[in-house]
């Protein structure tokens, strides 16, 4: 008997299961599953063989339903979207490397057999759970018939009259409704992938001769940089804004008495809570990539990047400073740049940063001494792309600023990251994981300014913008996807060509400064500095 109502509620359980972490309610699990009542009725009209078949397969594919549900709470949770079973396979593999670099290699395999079991399990016991209870249906065929039409007029009637129990219907058809929208999900992805080829291929700028490509900042030093997980949160949040604001308000200051002035906006990422190379790309292509299928397309066309177009020019060197890569990057060509530095070719000696290979401040004063130190060859100007991950979850061990001449080959940072966090502590900790959120976006910041502040020529423009929100737990359930964008030059030039924006002045921007998409700013910004629309139709 207790095995019987041990393997009701397991099936009860997975049948009305929600998909997010937010919908986890006790009102949740007291509802009735037409999916249930359905499948009773159709035990019940079985003869033994068929139906003991017919109760294995639909556990298993309740199973596989459960994972997914599993699987969309993750992603909810994490990236603010569901779970995409055409495209997102992938990202688990990066999750796992994410544990690994977060907890150790130990951990994550424990971690990782342990839910291959707990899986497993899942699939042989909700398999075993309906074969039984489609066994009970059958030695009780009277008394489950009743009960079978009893529970299909009460779920009529709780449908029909609309009743709840603390806001939730009692009435459910979840996993009927999961199973549509999975469907619905995979056409959708199928036919988007079509469509996305097409647009791929339209491109305002695509056909524009180099010399009509930025012409109003030839000769300048130019860098863009994205700080990893730099989003809205960090300056509005009540909890981490604060350190953050005064942060980039301090900086601000600096840069002016050095020379430098900023403006600043807001940009509507294409991710959130990861998957930054989307946001990079959207940025650099003007296109809005917001899944892995776009993005390999993107990367497999012609389209031309805002990066690119420097090199286009032939009046630009084009170097990228990537510490996060440590693998083939073949993104390398659709980005333009001549020459690419991952985490092997800096020359880092010092501990990694749970995620990050190496402090940003470390990555930076590489950057000055093998690039940004040294001239171009023919004379030409200079173009660098700098990814910066230091601000990438889980936010534990922070570095800390050390002075810039004493980095050396990066041991310095050995003890700065024995003293820091244990990740694990910081990740099973919501209002910690914000605290140090925001620390370390602060230290990114000032890396990455002080750096300017230090090296920068009356030449420089630096273009810097967050790739994304922080995951929600940080950033919360209902947050927006946007990021702080700013462009910082000594040149009262540079800024003149965009004043037509309405950007706040400074590092921070107004709560209520413009927000684009982030596939608007390439245009914006290739327009505003005087390149000529050429179209390039597909």
């Amino acid at each position: 008997m207790v095995l019987t109502v041990l393997a009701a509620a397991l099936v009860v359980a997975a049948l009305v299961l929600p998909n997010t972490v937010v919908g986890l309610r006790p009102a949740k699990f007291v509802r009735i599953p037409a999916e249930a009542v359905i499948g009773a009725a159709v035990m019940l009209a079985l003869p033994r063989r068929p139906r003991v078949v017919l109760a294995a397969v639909s556990g298993a594919a309740l199973a596989a339903m459960t994972v997914l549900n599993l699987l969309d709470m993750g992603f909810n949770q994490y990236l603010g979207r569901s779970f995409n079973l055409v495209l997102d396979w992938s990202l688990l593999g990066d999750a796992q490397s994410y544990l690994e670099d977060s907890l150790g290699r130990t951990a994550t395999l424990a971690a990782t057999a342990g839910l291959i079991v707990m899986v497993l399990l899942l699939f042989v016991l909700l398999a075993l759970s309906m074969v039984r209870l489609s066994n009970l249906l059958a030695r009780h065929t009277g008394t489950a018939t009743r009960g079978t039409l009893v529970a299909g007029v009460v779920w009529i009637t709780c449908s029909s009259l609309g009743l709840q129990i603390s806001g939730v219907p009692i009435a459910s058809d979840r996993t009927a409704a999961a199973l549509k929208i999975q469907a619905h999900r995979v056409s959708d992805t199928l036919r988007d992938e079509a469509e996305f080829r097409k647009v791929a291929k339209v491109d305002a700028f695509g056909d524009t001769p180099g010399a009509q490509l930025v012409p109003d900042l030839r000769g300048k030093d130019m860098i863009f940089t994205f700080i990893e997980s730099y989003g809205r949160s960090a300056i509005e949040d009540p909890i981490i804004a604060p350190g953050v604001d005064r942060t980039l308000d301090e900086r601000t200051a600096a840069l002016a008495k050095a020379g430098f002035h900023a403006k600043s906006g807001w940009l509507t990422s294409a991710t959130y809570g990861g998957s930054s190379w989307l946001g990079h790309s959207t940025t650099m292509s003007g296109l809005w990539v917001n899944n892995q299928q776009r993005y390999r397309t993107v990367m497999a066309s012609d389209h031309l990047s805002l990066t690119k177009a420097f090199e286009k020019t032939g009046a630009f060197d084009t170097v990228g400073v990537m510490p996060g890569v440590q693998k083939a990057w073949p993104e390398q060509s659709f980005y333009g740049l001549n020459k690419v530095y991952n985490a092997f070719e800096l020359g880092y000696r010092g501990p990694k940063f749970s995620w990050s290979t190496m402090p940003d401040q470390y990555a930076l004063q590489q950057y000055q001494e093998r690039v940004h130190s040294k001239k171009a060859a023919d004379g030409k100007a200079r173009m660098s792309l700098l990814i910066l991950t230091s601000s990438h979850q889980p936010w534990a061990p922070i570095p800390k600023m050390v002075g810039w001449d004493q980095l050396g080959d990066g041991s310095v940072f050995k003890g700065i990251q024995a003293a820091g966090n244990k990740p694990a502590d910081i990740i099973a900790d919501t209002t910690r994981s914000r605290q140090e959120y925001g620390k370390s976006v602060q230290y990114s910041v000032t890396a990455l300014t002080q750096w300017l502040e230090r090296y920068g020529s009356k030449d420089t423009v630096l273009v810097f913008l967050g790739d994304h929100q922080p995951i929600a737990r940080v950033s919360g359930n209902h947050a927006s996807r946007d990021v702080p964008v700013a462009i910082v030059a000594k040149d009262p030039k540079v800024l003149d060509k965009v004043d037509g924006w309405g950007w706040t002045d400074g590092l921070r921007p107004a709560y209520d400064a413009p927000v684009w998409k982030m596939s608007s700013f390439r245009d914006r910004f290739l327009t505003a500095y005087g390149s000529t629309p050429h179209p390039k139709r597909g």
